[in-house]
């Protein structure tokens, strides 16, 4: 796992842990969860300014400090003064500070324009077309579909092996306003004040979409909001319901809204009934096969110096069960090791010299390092839902 991946699954930890002691009415605890979760994603924008998500990381910073102010009793905040360091973490981690004086809804809300191109999206084939059938091809020719076509759409499978670069590459091909939410803001930032902020989404991006601005709404880890729950407290029974009513609301009748949610999740078995029959596509984003593996392997080695007896096509070979983000991984901690002995050496003071290249034994070291992050009975698990759920 890269530094990056860490922090961002320790900043997600974090968060769900604050949630969870928030609920149970352990304040204390929840605001030192939140606090934990504030800090991993400032080191991460520190460390990675020029990130995509960024903004979206200081928007979740910004929605739990917010949410601690509120534990600790702190009424009428004032917008011009957030906190101290949030926004050092804007002006650190970032180009462009926030805006001053958004609304505690407007902070929690990710509102992004991308650039991520279908040719970014490497293999997956079945779920592009997919995708295609359901958002592209009824944006472009909306009359072509008397019937309708899907606004639910469910993005299911390993960790890192795409959905959130898909749905963006989606968003970016028809021009769609991208908002991106996740359950651990819901549950904390919108407490007590849930319902009307899920009906201001869905009516923000409906009149958007009647002024002919598509609108796509992301809800990464989707099984947190949706999913089945055994001890549920009244605010979290109100949340899904709205949101229920709300996916219910964008297939208005005689309307031709383009607006979509986009749910993603690794663990698409804990999600409720009621909620998987609202996502009328639900497609599985599996792990690369053999011929994706490869095409990773020469964009991911394409910036490096390979030695002559260098096989990408056998390590694509080697890599059978690794995710893209693990093949991501595995060719950085290739690089990473032949630099780590080049300053061993003593030679990195000199500029003049560089680094030998990388040879198949290094990548072979490497295998013997590092196993696939996903497992076979998860992948069984994954198989066995689909079989029972799939609708492409």
């Amino acid at each position: 796992m890269s530094a990056s991946q860490e922090l961002e699954k320790n900043a997600t930890n974090y968060a769900l842990e604050a949630v969870r002691l928030d609920k149970q009415g352990s304040r204390g605890m929840a605001i030192t969860m939140y606090q934990k979760s504030i800090e991993s994603l400032l080191h991460l924008v520190q460390l990675y300014p020029e990130y995509d998500l960024n903004k979206v990381y200081v928007q979740k910073a910004i929605a739990y400090q917010e949410r601690i102010k509120a534990i600790q009793g702190v009424v009428g905040v004032s917008r011009e003064q957030p906190h101290a360091e949030v926004r050092k973490g804007v002006r650190e981690g970032e180009t462009k500070k926030s805006e001053d004086g958004k609304s505690s809804y407007e902070e929690l809300i990710g509102t992004e324009k991308l650039n991520v191109k279908w040719a970014e999206v490497v293999g997956l084939d079945p779920a592009k077309k997919a995708v295609k059938e359901a958002i592209i091809y009824p944006f472009q020719r909306p009359d072509l579909f008397p019937l309708g076509w899907p606004r639910g759409i469910l993005l299911f499978g390993p960790p890192g092996c795409g959905k959130t670069l898909l749905a963006a590459a989606i968003a970016t091909e028809i021009d769609a306003t991208f908002i991106s939410i996740d359950a651990a803001s819901i549950m904390s930032k919108w407490l007590g004040e849930a319902e009307q902020n899920v009906a201001r989404l869905f009516g923000q991006v409906r009149k958007s979409s009647l002024k002919g601005k598509p609108a796509i709404i992301f809800v990464d880890e989707l099984d947190s909001l949706m999913g089945k729950h055994a001890n549920e407290v009244g605010g979290e029974i109100r949340v899904r319901n709205q949101f229920l009513k709300e996916m219910d609301g964008i297939v208005d009748k005689g309307k031709n809204l383009h607006v979509y949610v986009i749910g993603a999740t690794n663990k698409p078995w804990d999600l409720d009934w009621a909620f998987i029959r609202r996502f009328q596509k639900r497609i599985l984003v599996p792990l690369p096969d053999r011929h994706t593996r490869l095409i990773m392997f020469k964009l991911y080695t394409a910036s490096l110096q390979l030695a002559p007896d260098v096989e990408l096509w056998e390590l694509a070979r080697l890599s059978e069960g690794f995710s893209g983000s693990d093949i991501r991984d595995f060719n950085q901690s290739a690089q990473l090791k032949l630099i780590g002995e080049f300053f061993e050496s003593g030679k990195a003071s000199d500029r003049r010299v560089k680094p030998r290249p990388l040879t198949m034994e290094d990548f072979r070291q490497i295998l013997e390092e590092r196993k696939p992050s996903v497992s076979p009975d998860m992948l069984a698990l994954y198989d066995r839902w689909f079989e029972a759920f799939k609708a492409l």
